[in-house]
């Protein structure tokens, strides 16, 4: 099977993501340029991962980049593919004019599939021949470290895409999560923004500097949401779920009743989160690598972690 994608920094994951997974992957890009850069990065990440025990996957750094191949010729680059994974930027008309290049020249087998974070698959495919073969699969931020992906179909996606996008993703070692139908945000951006909404609140009415507000999660909450969810958490918060309802449905009403409306994510308290993230991580590109380096560590350790605590 031959699987294609983009060469961005998302593209580069996903490549490097499918070859763990035995699949052999082309590398699409206008700019021939860009696509060698992207080798040279694939190639550079994937002997540290292994030097360093984290390469995912049965096969040697050499022998998964053995399956990575390139190409700037479209019709070429789509022969004989049976996955499409499109990573350009994130821009309706951009994405929207790919698609259409690829809906002439599939065929009827293959599945046209967008990483895209928030682009509605009703804006992205609506009017292509090959609809019934078009979905969303949104993947987290580095898809490396993080397996999550969010399986999203357009009204008319046949359901043999879905299953077959689901069955696909999970073979490649991913978290596959399908949502019955499109949604602004989908599922994770809605939770975060959530999130980020009461957050920037929070700061801004002085409760909490935005250093603490940051501890609150990654030392309270996060710790227990990187194994279980919010659902399974009130689950085992009481004795099940209803019980848990029994006992905070008055207290959780009284307080979400006190939020207040959606921020505008700008002014003064943009400026006094800002000050706060700038004095600990400065907004240096050094700097700001070097913490991204040290959050993916981290990541990848967890994620051995999580691995190692469902094997036992």
């Amino acid at each position: 099977d031959i699987y294609f994608l983009f060469s961005g920094l998302i593209g580069r994951s996903w490549a490097m993501v499918f070859a763990a997974g035995g699949f052999k992957v082309k590398l699409y890009d206008i700019a021939q340029q860009q696509l060698t850069s992207a080798l040279e990065n694939i190639r550079k990440q994937m002997k540290e991962l292994e030097e360093s025990g984290f390469l995912k996957g049965a096969l040697s750094a050499e022998q998964q980049l053995a399956l990575i191949s390139i190409c700037t010729d479209l019709k070429a680059a789509v022969e004989g593919a049976t996955f499409i994974q499109e990573c350009t930027p994130e821009n309706l008309e951009l994405k929207k004019k790919i698609f259409g290049q690829l809906d002439l020249i599939v065929g009827d087998n293959v599945i046209l599939s967008s990483s895209t974070s928030c682009l509605l698959p009703s804006k992205l495919f609506t009017g292509l021949k090959h609809v019934k073969q078009c979905i969303v699969s949104h993947p987290v931020n580095p898809p490396y470290f993080v397996p999550l992906v969010e399986i999203v179909p357009h009204p008319e996606t046949d359901p043999s895409t879905t299953e077959r996008t689901h069955a696909l993703m999970k073979k490649i070692g991913q978290s596959p999560v399908k949502l019955n139908r499109e949604i602004e945000g989908f599922v994770l951006n809605r939770l975060q923004y959530a999130v980020i909404g009461e957050a920037w609140r929070l700061v801004g009415e002085g409760v909490i500097s935005p250093t603490d507000l940051d501890l609150v999660m990654s030392d309270g909450l996060g710790m227990r949401y990187a194994f279980i969810g919010p659902l399974e958490t009130m689950h085992l918060n009481a004795e099940g779920i209803s019980n848990y309802c029994e006992r905070y449905r008055e207290g959780m009403r009284l307080v979400l009743n006190t939020f207040g409306p959606v921020p505008e994510f700008s002014g003064e308290i943009e400026q006094k989160i800002n000050q706060a993230m700038s004095e600990k991580i400065p907004v240096v590109p050094k700097v700001l690598d070097a913490r991204r380096k040290w959050r993916d560590e981290c990541l990848t350790g967890l994620a051995q972690l999580k691995k190692q605590m469902k094997s036992d």
